[in-house]
């Protein structure tokens, strides 16, 4: 008996990702910002004390939730391999073009051997607002003679509304972390559409999205 498959699409809540903000299927609005990590283990102690008590300050300050996610994936090595190789075809020296071949088998064993990973940290901050719906009476069919354009023209007008505020937030989020020497960037639209292919493709070797 055959069996009614669904599209992975219909499991996922995500109806369009706009302008790298995220439109959920409910009409919530999401927006990734990308942030570097600090290594505590380099700082005095009561440095370490300081960053973390301003970063607990920065969290208790906030009037809305965030989500905090962190990706580790083992990263992919092949490329900077690749460009070794570029090099030692132009390079005319022999000692150092030995060298380079000797370095790369070095680094590919090491690789090999080892499973070094990198590690992402992500914040995602939300929006939503309530809105009354309507489908009988005077303001149902009120709205039912708008035409497609019409009806396009509100949706785009209630999408730059709540990204406006949804701005503000991943603002006050940049801000917060800077204060606590973290940069931070908000991924544009291929950054977030690469984040959620890694998700749904976890074997996958590490992408190309990094904070400048």
């Amino acid at each position: 008996m055959a069996l009614n498959a669904k599209a992975t699409q219909e499991f996922i809540p995500i109806k369009e990702i706009r302008d790298g903000i995220i439109v959920l299927k409910e009409g919530e609005l999401r927006a990734i910002v990308l942030a570097n990590s600090v290594n505590l283990s380099l700082k005095s102690s009561d440095e370490q004390k300081a960053t973390i008590l301003q970063f607990q300050n920065f969290l208790n300050t906030l009037d809305f939730p965030v989500q905090i996610s962190v990706q580790s994936r083992r990263l992919d090595i092949r490329p900077y391999l690749m460009l070794l190789e570029s090099r030692i075809k132009v390079q005319n020296e022999p000692l150092i073009k030995l060298q380079t071949k000797e370095y790369i088998e070095f680094i590919r064993n090491f690789t090999e051997s080892v499973s070094i990973m990198t590690k992402s940290f992500f914040v995602v901050i939300p929006y939503s607002h309530t809105v009354f719906k309507s489908d009988s009476g005077m303001l149902g069919r009120f709205f039912s003679r708008k035409s497609k354009e019409e009806a396009q023209a509100l949706k785009q007008i209630d999408f730059e509304e709540k990204r406006s505020q949804l701005e503000e937030r991943v603002a006050v989020i940049q801000q917060g972390l800077n204060r606590c020497g973290i940069n931070s960037a908000q991924l544009d639209t291929e950054e977030v559409v690469e984040v959620f292919y890694k998700v749904f493709n976890p074997g996958e070797l590490e992408g190309k999205i990094k904070l400048e």
